[in-house]
């Protein structure tokens, strides 16, 4: 591999670890790098990949927010469950959907979630108790567990801003308990998702485990800066990563149409 596209892989790895941990949407920055830089590669190659690259952040991120933030673990570990089923399920039909199909629904959800984070500024800088209730918990679950887990197997980008909208609009967290949530359910996705890759033998072990280290950097990094800066800091993040995952998946979309 030429060294200059492998230092900008790497490059993109750390960043992307950065955000990821800090909002969600990693994949977002190293998808679209593999894609780039391997553009006659087999899709779903490039998607295991790029998911043993996120496990590694994921995976970092998760035990950084644990040694802080308060986990609730009844509502956590059922849903951890639910996300490796749901992601492998996922993960085997990668193949045989097309992402661009779905790419019209996922900007629709996104530019609502825009919408909510721009018109309530209040969403996510607070906890709000009240919205605890076993049935909100149950929604979580199945939210997260079997919707977005599957969306990650399939494609990914954007994974970690749909967990996080979850656990805060659904049960009231505040961004950073969320992020602190979020990122060990997206670790179970990734795993389930990978194992699925590997097992087809859709994985470039070399390349990932070299973007996993500089994303697991990365991760480090983001979960310190997000929990030292606050959900404000979050929440701003949030809107910048979701106007960019808009603009990126838009793109797709208008040159698809064009072509």
């Amino acid at each position: 591999m030429d060294p200059g596209l492998f230092a900008l892989l790497i490059a993109a790895a750390l960043f992307a670890g950065w955000v990821d941990a800090v909002v969600g949407g990693g994949g977002l920055i190293t998808l679209p790098a593999l894609l780039v830089a391997f553009p006659t590669a087999p899709t779903v190659l490039l998607l295991g990949t790029n998911k043993l690259a996120s496990v590694c952040g994921t995976t970092t991120s998760a035990i950084t927010y644990a040694r802080k933030i308060k986990l609730e673990h009844r509502l956590l570990w059922p849903t951890v469950g639910l996300a490796l089923v749901g992601s492998g399920a996922g993960a085997l039909t990668a193949a045989l959907v097309s992402s661009n199909a779905l790419k019209p629904i996922i900007i629709a959800v996104l530019l609502a979630v825009l919408v909510l984070v721009i018109t309530k500024p209040e969403f996510g800088t607070e906890p709000q108790p009240k919205l605890r209730t076993n049935w909100r918990g149950a929604a979580v679950m199945l939210t997260c567990g079997v919707g977005v887990a599957f969306y990650d197997g399939i494609i990914g980008p954007g994974t970690g801003i749909f967990l996080a909208v979850a656990f805060t609009g659904i049960l009231g967290f505040d961004y950073i308990t969320a992020a602190a949530h979020t990122k060990v359910v997206n670790a179970a996705t990734n795993i389930g998702g990978l194992v699925v890759f590997a097992v087809q033998g859709s994985v470039w072990w070399q390349l990932g485990l070299a973007m996993g280290a500089a994303t697991m950097i990365g991760a480090w990094i983001g979960a310190h800066t997000a929990m030292s800066k606050g959900s404000r800091f979050i929440r701003i993040v949030m809107v910048v990563v979701v106007l960019g995952l808009l603009t990126r998946l838009s793109w797709d979309v208008w040159t698809g149409w064009r072509a």
